[in-house]
């Protein structure tokens, strides 16, 4: 128990200048995951908007969610109804009380600065980008999913303010709520697969900025960065990779299908090749975002905690 109560300490003899170079690394990580979320925000929009291919394969997924089971169309439906404005906006003042309960106004700050800029950035979009028609439905544009990033947006404020013991199960919690509204849009047919996925990467992009200021104001705070729940962890890996393959595997199938060989698959098939790839994504874009908000603990705090445990033997 001696040895184990002694590893945080060897920690806090490192030189000043290390910690500060430690923090220096950890913002500029967060600020790259933004930029590269946002450079795949804008690789999403060229591939699947601006290409008469990526327009006719995003709506064959959409269009093909001829969805009849009765319980699968009432939860897609009671999911839909009750993702209000009222209900986000109620969940995310829970979230920045949570942070200022804390005693961590900068979590509170990043987690509303993420909401707000990721659901302006989502209307500002939608309203500002052309959409030319080159697969002949002549729909608007629908880039990207409001819904989708509403809930995904909440969802990183709720990770961000929460205590770290119990990030993961509501990373997870957050994840298949997440998944089952992108899912329902499309299954609505008020928004494409490539909506929902622009969507998370514009979510993401706002959250690792945010998580690169507060990471930036700490940068000098002597502390261990903790490691994300392992659990949480693995299932996004194995959920990720299962739906990754199914989603290259499928979209394969349905551009071949447009381009080569006619009716190769069905519109069914294609719904879901579009389903795999949204799974994929939120499995991807939750689990970086389990691992940027992983808090920092001050040293001092975490012997503090320690001496209480295991006081000293009193002098005789």
């Amino acid at each position: 128990m001696t040895a184990l109560a002694s590893r945080p300490a060897k920690k806090t003899s490192a030189p000043a200048e290390r910690r500060a170079g430690r923090g220096f690394w950890h913002v500029l990580g967060h600020a790259a995951v933004a930029l590269l979320s946002a450079a795949a925000v804008v690789g999403v929009y060229l591939a699947c908007v601006r290409t008469p291919l990526g327009q006719t394969v995003d709506t064959m997924m959409m269009r093909g969610a001829d969805v009849n089971h009765p319980r699968v169309v009432e939860v897609l439906d009671r999911t839909l109804n009750g993702t209000t404005l009222a209900s986000l906006v109620l969940v995310c003042v829970a979230a920045a009380a949570i942070g200022f309960i804390r005693r961590r106004v900068d979590l509170a700050l990043a987690a509303g600065l993420l909401v707000i800029g990721a659901n302006a950035s989502t209307r500002l979009f939608k309203s500002r980008l052309p959409r030319p028609d080159l697969d002949g439905t002549g729909m608007p544009n629908s880039f990207p999913s409001g819904h989708t990033t509403a809930a995904a947006s909440v969802a990183f404020a709720l990770i961000l303010v929460l205590p770290f013991a119990i990030r993961g199960t509501v990373a997870l919690i957050g994840a298949a709520y997440v998944t089952i509204i992108a899912i329902a849009t499309v299954w609505a047919e008020w928004h494409r697969p490539s909506d929902t996925v622009a969507a998370l990467f514009v979510v993401l992009a706002w959250g690792a900025g945010a998580s690169a200021l507060v990471r930036a104001r700490r940068a000098r705070i002597p502390g261990v960065t903790a490691r994300p729940n392992r659990l949480a962890m693995l299932l996004f890996g194995g959920v990720g990779a299962l739906s990754a393959l199914a989603a290259l595997l499928g979209i394969g199938a349905v551009v071949l299908s447009e381009r080569a060989v006619p009716d190769l698959v069905s519109g069914r098939f294609a719904f879901a090749a579009g389903v795999a790839a949204i799974t994929a994504v939120v499995a991807a874009v939750f689990a970086i975002w389990v691992r940027l908000a992983a808090g920092d603990q001050p040293v001092g705090d975490a012997v503090t905690t320690k001496a209480a445990a295991h006081p000293a033997p009193a002098a005789d």
